[in-house]
């Protein structure tokens, strides 16, 4: 009986055990995983603003300080809302995950931090909060945020990865040329609830300074 056989060659026997197990965990567990790495209901990729202020985050390197990843403890969710969901990554490359904490996460900050909040606090941190050792960030009033790379970054995702971005996104001068008055109405809409006078004139301008375009991103953290 071949039973028999496996009970008297224990490492047979274990061997057995272990590909069942396998097997039987990789019916139970891929699936899961595939599931979980869709994108969820209603997700949307970034906008071409949004992404330009993603780039001016990894630009100035705020995930040496900030991560994006809500782990599903209680004392994270109730600080920091709803743990993060694996789905809600899948048109971000890269991800910006981080490691280290020396400020908050950022992951929901969308959902309970304003325009003019953001606008302030990178004027001038330690006014905003006590005691925050955050340097400022002057710069981002002057610096012009670059939307045409972020552009080029929406046409390559969706050429090679299959985002879904309309067809309106196209590798060509005349596609962005056509294109660039959508950034700038997105941009009219965060300046609106702004007070910097500079940053305001240089949107009416056709401009996008680079707190226009993160703060965009930083909203779109929901």
């Amino acid at each position: 009986m071949f039973f028999h056989w496996l009970e008297k060659n224990p490492f047979y026997f274990a061997s057995g055990i272990s590909i069942v197990i396998s097997f039987a965990g990789l019916l139970e567990i891929v699936p899961n995983f595939a599931e979980a790495a869709r994108p969820l209901i209603d997700l949307k990729p970034r906008t071409v603003l949004q992404i330009a202020g993603k780039n001016v985050y990894m630009k100035d390197n705020c995930i040496s300080c900030h991560s994006q990843m809500i782990r599903p403890f209680k004392s994270e969710t109730d600080r920091y809302g709803d743990y993060s969901l694996s789905g809600e990554y899948v048109y971000d490359r890269p991800f910006l995950w981080g490691s280290k904490r020396t400020g908050p996460d950022l992951h929901r900050v969308g959902n309970y931090r304003t325009t003019e909040w953001h606008e302030n606090h990178m004027w001038n941190p330690p006014a905003i909060v006590p005691g925050s050792i955050m340097p400022a960030y002057k710069h981002h009033f002057t610096n012009l945020a670059d939307i045409e790379t972020a552009y080029a970054e929406v046409v390559t995702v969706k050429t090679a990865f299959s985002t879904p971005y309309g067809p309106e996104f196209k590798g060509t001068r005349a596609a962005w040329n056509a294109y660039r008055p959508t950034v700038i109405e997105e941009a009219k809409l965060i300046v609106a609830d702004m007070k910097n006078k500079d940053v305001k004139e240089a949107v009416a301008r056709g401009e996008v300074p680079e707190v226009v375009a993160l703060i965009a991103y930083l909203n779109s953290l929901k």
